[in-house]
């Protein structure tokens, strides 16, 4: 694989960002002061993670977000200092903030996730059309949405990005997945609690969960579908073929962001020129790289294209 040429544009949009804030503490325990290390912090939110891991694999994909009050400016300096390119949108209400904190004791995470501040109609709507006067070939549109903003609007951005040729990935939960199923994207990364909500029923085994993911590209949810399996890797499934991507073993010290870094390495993957099942692989071992990193790193280049390998040698 070339690991520099990128040929195709990547953009990202995110909704609800948020600045990430990440500490240590000995013990958490109710009522006591929990004495925390000095905070770090990294910018957050699903599309701009997605950004963020396209850059670390050596792509570019750059990110469109709300951005608002203090906080806004914030996460602006953030992502300035990490060289991406950014596309603000301004918005009234604050970007929320975010909390991890890692129990040393214990070595348990605690993720404290905030709602974000509602969007005024005319501050959604400006987003659409922002995005409509952009040109690019994949649009990867992940995370939730804030107050405010309907729950279809997935499905909103899936009708204006098929009448332009643009390819859709969305990763997301709750009604704005079921809304942007049923308009029909190019991918969807739901992991399997996701896909049981799509199907209705419960995936009891392996062949259910296969039945499910072909009846979903069935019906136009996706041209592609991507199963997150957690540890367990990816099922990749498209109207005529399925495969398992199983992730490789690592030592696992966050699993913070490695959602995120998937979708980043399928999507750089494919915008390189790799076929989908190849995209996969390599979003794959960009899940695992980030679970190597602490706090709310996300993957990193070359644990990246070692596991790929790796993958690839184990899997052919």
């Amino acid at each position: 694989m070339n690991t520099n040429a990128q040929t195709s544009r990547i953009l990202s949009l995110t909704m609800n960002p948020s600045v990430d804030e990440s500490s240590r503490t000995d013990r958490v325990v109710p009522d006591d002061k929990l004495r925390c290390s000095a905070p770090e912090r990294e910018p957050g939110g699903g599309g701009i993670n997605v950004s963020r891991a396209v850059a670390k694999l050596g792509g570019s994909a750059p990110a469109f977000f709300t951005a608002g009050g203090p906080p806004g400016e914030v996460l602006q300096t953030l992502l300035a200092a990490e060289g991406l390119e950014r596309h603000p949108l301004a918005v009234d209400g604050w970007t929320r903030s975010n909390l991890t904190v890692l129990e040393e004791s214990a070595e348990q995470q605690f993720r404290f996730v905030f709602p974000g501040a509602a969007l005024a109609e005319t501050e959604w709507q400006r987003c659409l059309g922002e995005l409509e006067d952009q040109h690019t070939n994949y649009l990867v549109a992940s995370g939730s949405l804030p107050p405010g903003v309907p729950e279809d609007f997935y499905a909103r951005l899936a009708e204006r990005s098929a009448e332009r040729g643009v390819k859709l990935i969305v990763d997301t939960s709750g009604a704005p997945l079921e809304h942007a199923a049923r308009a029909g994207v190019y991918l969807l990364k739901p992991n399997i609690r996701e896909l049981q909500q799509l199907a209705g029923a419960s995936v009891e085994d392996e062949e259910g969960l296969e039945h499910f993911a072909y009846r979903l590209v069935a019906r136009g949810a996706c041209d592609v579908l991507v199963v997150s399996l957690g540890a367990g890797g990816a099922l990749l499934v498209t109207d005529d073929s399925h495969h398992y991507v199983r992730s490789p073993t690592v030592p696992i010290k966050s699993k913070v962001g490695a959602g995120d870094s998937m979708v980043g390495g399928i999507v750089l993957g494919l915008a390189r020129g790799l076929s989908v099942l190849e995209a996969v692989r390599f979003g794959v071992a960009a899940g695992a790289a980030a679970v190597m990193t602490p706090g709310t790193e996300l993957c990193r280049r070359e644990d990246t294209e070692q596991l790929y390998t790796r993958t690839r040698q184990e899997q052919d």
